[in-house]
């Protein structure tokens, strides 16, 4: 009989993808791993970490969460919510953290990045343990990266470009090279998961804000695909040229709660595979079942 081990690495295998994954009970416990240990890119999941440190600030008077920021075109990347906006936009600190949350907004990242600091985010993350865990920059770092890795000067010029490139040419980006980007490992992942859950990765109001807003992300295709409408789930996703990523928490109605973290890299450079954004969440319920005894009958 295949162990579960066996059994996950075989749904990654079966949709043409590499996979890694970690899931433990948010209170400790037994565990499910697959390369658990070895480092990963984590793109948007740094979100995360970045969003508990404002959440820390906020909750430690450092901030005042109502702050008016005026984002201008001048601040705008690519991606979701005010990312894409034609106009300027003013919103809240605590704004910014809802979008970059529910809707991995790129530029509310950046300018909430800006705003807490880069190096208080990476205090935060060895004040947590998280051992295996280095945060290079914010998104427009990432993407600055990438533009000039494939020698563009600006995001239209990147578009145009990004068709061209061939998939050994796209493997050498830094930002899908673990040893050179933001990364962690999937077992940090759901250690920085349990802590916040647990109320252990600062004040209980801050941790229970970020468990609100992973509970409002909008993207339901990757780790909430793998189960029933009565299990809850509050996630983050990362997507990056091959990369398919989630990492959340998961609520059973018989109140088990299980951190989850997966990880893909398929040889297609592609963004777009629902093969394996299924499989992410295919990955993720026979961890979950296996933890809770579901799996047993």
């Amino acid at each position: 009989m295949a162990s579960i081990e066996e059994k996950v690495a075989g749904v990654f295998e079966g949709a043409g993808a590499r996979g890694w994954l970690h899931a433990i009970p948010v209170g400790g416990g037994r565990e499910v791993g697959v390369g658990a240990d070895e480092p990963v890119v984590i793109a948007s999941l740094f979100k995360i970490l970045l969003v508990l440190e404002f959440a820390r600030q906020s909750a430690a008077g450092q901030l005042d969460p109502r702050e008016r920021v005026l984002l201008t075109a001048a601040d705008r990347l690519g991606g979701w919510g005010t990312a894409g906006c034609a106009d300027d936009v003013e919103m809240s600190l605590r704004d910014l953290a809802f979008f970059a949350l529910s809707v991995s907004d790129n530029t509310a990242a950046d300018v909430l990045m800006r705003r807490v600091g880069l190096d208080t985010v990476r205090l935060l993350a060895a004040e947590l343990g998280l051992d295996r865990t280095v945060v290079v920059g914010g998104p427009r770092e990432l993407l600055e990266s990438m533009l000039e890795d494939v020698g563009a000067r600006d995001e239209a010029e990147f578009a145009a470009v990004f068709p061209t490139l061939d998939a050994e040419r796209l493997r050498r980006l830094r930002v899908l090279d673990p040893r050179r980007t933001t990364r962690s490992t999937a077992r940090d992942v759901t250690r920085l998961l349990a802590l916040i859950w647990r109320d252990e990765a600062g004040p209980p109001r801050a941790c229970a804000l970020v468990r609100e807003l992973m509970a409002r992300q909008v993207f339901r295709h990757r780790l909430a695909s793998g189960f029933p409408g009565d299990v809850g789930v509050a996630a983050k996703t990362g997507t990056l040229p091959g990369l398919h990523i989630e990492a959340g928490v998961v609520h059973r109605p018989d109140g088990g709660c299980y951190a989850v973290a997966v990880f893909a890299e398929t040889r297609d450079p592609g963004t777009a595979n629902p093969a394996v954004d299924a499989a992410i969440g295919r990955a993720a319920r026979l961890a979950v079942d296996h933890l809770s005894g579901a799996d047993l009958g």
